[in-house]
């Protein structure tokens, strides 16, 4: 496979998730654009008033993405967990649909210098963007499980970050991790949905897996109020509700992609609006 080349995971399963024929002319986020495969369906299935917001951090994949001449189209240099922000400035309003692909893409891992890959020697930088901050191995390293917890606590308001923590910090003693940011992103693009908008999300690793599962899975049920007593008419009403089950890739995508083989799709529908 070529640096260039990369084949999208779930390729129709997700984008299908998003059900665009029934809001082709809405607005959508491609949260992960990636080398824009996922985009570049969706812009098939958008209206003539339809509008793709394509984000990514990798400068490489923007660059890719700025090649898509469709006015429909905006391309975004951003990290995803800078989502409710970017959508701000570009007065996007409510969206319909956002979809996340925690993959790493084929160029990014073939690429040795991009230090996402075991299979070639080269820097254990690992960011997605190369030209940003310090890479995620470095701060993984020195964190310690409280650090972690902390982080994902106050900055994220994670419920489960004590857990989340702990298996991170389990996960890195069998190798590096590979993504931080997203339970920042999550509630973002929450609070950015309109009712009945979906939300997709693609994971690789089963700690990002367990992160979009609670998260769901949290917003699709009540939320109690500590300590207080609650009639059942007064409880809150869930913000989402799950779509089907988690989707995997088909023995025949991963015989044409062995890269795909630990993918998972869920997916859920925003049910209250609320304001961002």
């Amino acid at each position: 496979m070529s640096a260039d080349a990369h084949l999208p995971v779930l390729l129709r399963p997700a984008v299908d998730a998003l059900a665009i024929e029934s809001r082709n002319d809405g607005t959508f986020v491609d949260a992960t654009f990636g080398r824009g495969g996922h985009s570049r369906l969706i812009l098939e299935r958008l209206g003539p008033r339809g509008r793709l917001i394509g984000m990514d951090r990798d400068p490489e994949a923007i660059a890719a993405a700025r090649g898509i001449r469709d006015p429909r189209f905006t391309p975004v240099h951003a990290r995803f967990s800078e989502l409710q922000a970017r959508l701000t400035a570009l007065r996007a309003g409510g969206v319909d649909g956002v979809l996340f692909d925690l993959g790493v893409s084929s160029p990014q891992l073939d690429d040795p210098q991009r230090g996402f890959s075991f299979r070639s020697d080269g820097p254990l930088d690992m960011r997605m963007d190369p030209t940003r901050g310090q890479g995620a191995s470095e701060w993984l390293e020195r964190a310690d499980e409280s650090e972690i917890r902390e982080v994902l606590s106050g900055y994220g308001e994670e419920r489960f970050a004590k857990q989340i923590a702990k298996a991170i910090v389990a996960a890195r003693r069998r190798g590096p991790v590979r993504r931080t940011g997203l339970s920042l992103a999550l509630p973002q693009a929450l609070a950015v949905l309109d009712s009945p908008g979906r939300l997709a999300v693609i994971s690789f690793h089963s700690l990002e897996d367990r992160i979009v599962k609670n998260f769901m899975r949290g917003a699709a049920r009540p939320t109690l109020p500590e300590r207080l007593p609650v009639r059942a008419l007064e409880l809150p009403p869930p913000k989402l509700r799950i779509i089907g089950r988690p989707v995997k890739p088909s023995t025949e995508e991963i015989k044409a992609n062995p890269r795909a083989r630990s993918a998972v799709l869920r997916v859920a529908e925003k049910l209250v609006s609320s304001p961002p």
